[in-house]
């Protein structure tokens, strides 16, 4: 089984996305930018969720860490933000994020997003 880290610091953003995820993947869950790379680090997920303002370190600044580490550097990132200007968007995709989700998302669409960026994940139906 796959694993995502969900990086937010909104226990309930985490909660939702974690509830909706669990059934095809493994969830950890990370309430700042620190603890979402030093988990990246320990547990290396196969793609990890993250939003641009925590604190600890923002989102950016995780993902910019997350990209120089070599034994991080090709792990998905999709950013999971509140952040809706362009520029952002941009920065985000400059420093490597796969996707840029702006809140509010639905479990669905960031699930779709996940599978994308996964396209090897096996079989969705009931039971898997």
């Amino acid at each position: 089984m796959k694993t995502i880290l969900l990086a937010d610091d909104d226990a309930d953003v985490r909660t939702v996305f974690g509830m909706s995820l669990e059934r095809y993947y493994r969830v950890l869950e990370a309430a700042t930018g620190t603890s979402a790379l030093e988990l990246t680090r320990r547990e290396r997920p196969d793609l990890v969720v993250l939003d641009w303002t925590m604190p600890g370190s923002s989102g950016i600044e995780t993902l910019t860490a997350l990209r120089q580490d070599p034994l991080t550097a090709n792990v998905p990132v999709i950013m999971l933000t509140g952040k809706e200007e362009e520029a952002d968007r941009a920065r985000a995709a400059s420093l490597g994020a796969y996707a840029f989700l702006v809140k509010p998302v639905s479990p669905p669409q960031l699930l779709n997003t996940i599978r994308a960026a996964l396209p090897q994940e096996g079989n969705y139906s009931k039971g898997n």
